[in-house]
Parts: C-alpha cells; structure tokens; sequence
C-alpha cells in the first residue's frame, strides 16, 4: 500500500548536495503552542469560540482592568494531566506560575503568566512513525522536557492603507499548553510526523482541537546544523508554521538553507524567522544576539498549584487526584495500531496509515463490525487503495468525503458478493461522494455497474478475444503461462470492465486447452 497517504502533506524541498549530506548533520527541535479545549480562558469566565466579533469576548481581568484577580480553570489543569500522562510524563506534586515580563500592544498587562520554573509536568517520552515518501516506515522517539500551562496574548490587527494597528483582546488569556521537545529530531519528515502524532493524541484526549488554521495548535522550530562530533551550533527559530506540511518544508527549506551558507564561508546567526508558505522560504525576522531579561518573577496572584500524586486517590472538590485523571485517558493511538495488528492481522504499515487517519479507521471499525465476514485485506485496500486515493487526487481531506460508513459497506458487501468487481467498486466512489443519499443497489442498476457471471456471455467474450489475439494464444501454448493475462485483458475490453474475472481465467484455461 505504500506511504503514499500523506506524500501529499509531508512534500518537502529538494534534496541536498550529497557532500553536504556526508560532512554536516542537521538538529531539530520543537516547542508546540496547544489551545486547551475549555469553554472559558485561562484565568477569567471569558468565552473561547473561534470567530467571535472583536474584543466581544474579554473579561475585566483579560483587558487588564486594575484590581481584577486571576482565578484558575480546574478543567485547563485536569486538560494539562491528562495530556503529560498521555505524553509519559512524570506530573510534579507542586508546580509554580510565574510573570513573564516583555511590553507589546497585545499584551494588556505587561507580563504573560506561565509556568518557566516549576511546570506541571516534565521529562516526557513520545514514540511515533515517520512517514517519509519513497523510504521505509521507521520509528522515532523523542523527549519531552517540558509541558507547563500559560495564558496566550491577543492579536494584533495591522492597516496597512490607513497605516495603523488595532488589537483585538479576545485571544487575550486564551488557555495554553506549552510542549518543548528535546533537540532529538533531523530532518523535516521527523518533526511532521510528530507533530501529527501529538494531534492524534490531543485529539484522542479531546484536550485540544487541534485546528491550525484556527490557531489552536501552533509550532515553532529550532533548527541548528553542525559537523558530526561537533558541538551543536547555532541555532534558528522559524515560527508561524501553519500547517502539518508546512512544517515539514518550513525545516527542510531551513536545513537546506544553513548548509549552503556554511558551505559558501558564511555564518549562521542566532535569528528568529518566519515561514512564508506561498514563496516556501523562510524570511528573517529579527536577530536574537541580545537575549531578552524577561524578569520572570512568581505571579503573587496564585498560590503554588499543588495535586494528589498518591495511588487510588479520588479528587476533591481542593485537589485534584491525577490517579483519578489516568482512569479517563482512553485508547492512545500507538495502542490501537497493536491492536489492529493483533486481533485483525493488519500489517504495521496498515495499522500506521488507518490510525493517522481517524475517519478511515472509523469506517474499517464500523464495515469489520457489521459485515464480519468480510476479509479484512479486501476492506483495508478498498479504503486505502481506493478511498484514500480518490481524495488525494481532489486534494480532498477525508473527513471531508461525503461518503458514509453504511455506502461504503453496502459497496463493500455488493463487492464481495460478486455482484459488481472492484472497476464498478471504484466507480462507486465519485457517485456516491456527489450524491451522499444515493441508495447504492440503485446506482449500480442505474449505471449497469454489475458484475457479468453468466457463462455462456463470457464464454462468448472469451471465444472473441481468441480470436484478436492469435500470437499471444500461440505463446500460451509455447508454456507461456502469463500469456493468458494479456487475454484476460481483451476480455476486461469487450466487457467494458465488467466481465466476473475469476470465471473468466477458468473459462480461458479450458478454451486454450483444446
């Protein structure tokens, strides 16, 4: 089946020099922004849609209004807990929040609250498949150093014809998990992958939404290169990565671009710079050679945050119990690839390409659970083979095909029995995505997709094709047993792809035996 299921989101620059590749070895590592999914923010009551008018969704404290407290959201902490148990971290007893001191328009106070020094969790472990187009699946793992909650800023509105900026609050306060990953990552594919993992994960936990072109998840990139044996040198940020494919370009473009500096005498400078997804380059934004004091100090505003680390404990109405929260994590992806590999004898690479795709895996579940005797390879290269590429090729996400579980098993069964062949499957697939409430046997009917099995009609197919193919019939009885496909072939014609191809080899072995 290959891994050409995401070729088409993890497209990557060209490749480097071979000389380049042999002297120099490239590190990446990321820092991941997740929106936690709460009905309000961080610190205050304001709501968190998406899409609301602006500065309607802003809280006295959100706007910086003096006197006005912070009070913390205990389903953004349980949210934090989950995701670092999900992630194998160790959730620390006590965890600390702190003022991060930097002065922008969109930040009301003067200062973010987040937690540098004492995060709710740290020294994570994550494992994931890299899927790289043309190579072999292989396994990564990477540290997670840190995850700690933090508060988001608001958003900054520029008129370029009026030559002005406006701010818009209501992103102000919007609750965040910060992710830092440990510098363990090399190429692009690597940190694309696992950035799709860690959605599939967050996803599971239904602890973020995951939706980049909304902003709830957010990457920034630290990409260095240096000769192997060589400390590690210095180092880029490229930020406002918007989606999974750009993250693998954004870092491909930006290893590619640091070796030919250093291969041209030039030097790497500690930079921060941004992805530019329509020209797939990335743009300076500003240098980092004076590092910032952000005079991180403990927010006086919040008592240290402390939970209940102890085996069996409940959560009360003070504290929350994580032993309690590790009962609600559900089925992690990597779990349910061993499970489909043990209970339907899928191959890992299968297992890989239905799990990173949700809806693909809901309608394997949903087809293998009404139709159980169905062979789950036919079920498998149908969604896979077919399905899938149907949508690659109109640049169609899967979750957005119109076409349900219940069509697609009512194909399946017309499939699998011998009502239509798989040519007659596939021209199901366009049918039933522009008209998702066809009823299927009628479509077949209406568009005479059904399956020829009737004897004396193939025998009579079978008796025309001989008849075109008189060199290829004499090589078959030279003992040139493939010869007979090229037949089989001219059958599929005559038949205009309907003829039942089974009966059709078993016919023509008996016609050429005589």
């Amino acid at each position: 089946m290959g891994s050409y299921m995401i070729v088409r989101r993890l497209a990557t620059q060209p490749k480097l020099a071979n000389a380049a590749k042999r002297k120099w070895k490239s590190v990446v590592g990321l820092e991941v922004h997740a929106q936690i999914a709460s009905a309000s923010k961080l610190f205050s009551g304001s709501g968190t849609g998406f899409g609301a008018p602006l500065n309607t969704a802003v809280a006295y404290f959100d706007a910086s209004i003096p006197g006005t407290l912070p009070v913390l959201n205990r389903k953004c902490v349980e949210s934090g807990i989950k995701t670092a148990l999900a992630l194998g971290c160790r959730v620390n007893e006590v965890s600390m929040f702190d003022r991060k001191h930097y002065f922008y328009a969109d930040l009301p106070n003067g200062y973010q609250i987040t937690q540098q020094r004492a995060a709710l969790a740290n020294d994570g472990l994550i494992s994931f498949p890299v899927i790289t187009p043309g190579k072999k699946i292989y396994y990564k793992t990477v540290n997670l150093l840190q995850l700690q909650l933090e508060q988001d800023s608001g958003k900054s509105l520029h008129d370029e014809q009026l030559k002005r900026s406006l701010v818009d609050l209501n992103r102000a306060g919007l609750p965040l998990m910060e992710l830092v990953f440990g510098p363990d990552l090399e190429t692009g594919e690597e940190a694309a992958s696992l950035v799709k993992e860690l959605m599939l994960i967050l996803r599971r936990l239904q602890t973020c939404s995951c939706k980049m072109e909304e902003g709830a998840l957010r990457v920034d990139a630290n990409i260095s290169i240096h000769q192997e044996g060589d400390p590690l040198g210095v180092r880029t940020e490229v930020k406002n990565i918007g989606s999974v494919r750009s993250i693998s370009q954004a870092i491909s473009y930006e290893i590619n671009r640091q070796m030919e500096l250093v291969a041209d005498g030039g030097v790497v400078t500690n930079e921060t710079r941004s992805w530019d997804a329509d020209k797939r380059r990335t743009i300076a934004m500003r240098d980092k050679e004076v590092l910032q004091d952000y005079r991180f100090m403990p927010e006086p505003n919040l008592p240290p945050l402390h939970v209940n680390l102890k085996p069996g404990s409940r959560s009360t109405e003070d504290l929350i119990s994580v032993a309690a929260l590790s009962e609600e994590i559900p089925e992690l992806p990597e779990h349910t690839r061993q499970r489909l590999v043990e209970h339907y004898k899928l191959n890992a690479e299968t297992a890989i390409i239905l799990v990173n795709e949700p809806i693909l895996l809901e309608h394997f579940e949903s087809i293998t659970k009404s139709l159980p005797d169905m062979p789950t390879k036919v079920v498998t290269n149908f969604l896979i083979n077919d399905l899938l590429s149907y949508c690659n090729k109109l640049s169609l996400d899967i979750a957005d095909c119109a076409i349900s579980a219940n069509a697609l098993r009512d194909v399946l069964k017309a499939l699998h029995s011998e009502q239509i062949n798989l040519q007659a499957a596939r021209q199901l697939i366009p049918l039933l995505h522009t008209n998702s409430a066809a009823d299927v046997s009628q479509l077949i009917t209406e568009h005479n997709l059904e399956q020829i099995s009737d004897l004396n009609t193939i025998e009579a197919y079978c008796r025309e094709a001989i008849a075109n193919q008189p060199k290829t019939v004499q090589q078959y009885q030279k003992g040139k047993s493939k010869a007979i496909y090229a037949i089989v072939g001219e059958v599929a014609k005559l038949s205009a792809q309907k003829a039942n191809m089974k009966v059709v080899v078993e016919c023509l072995e008996r016609l050429l035996k005589k």
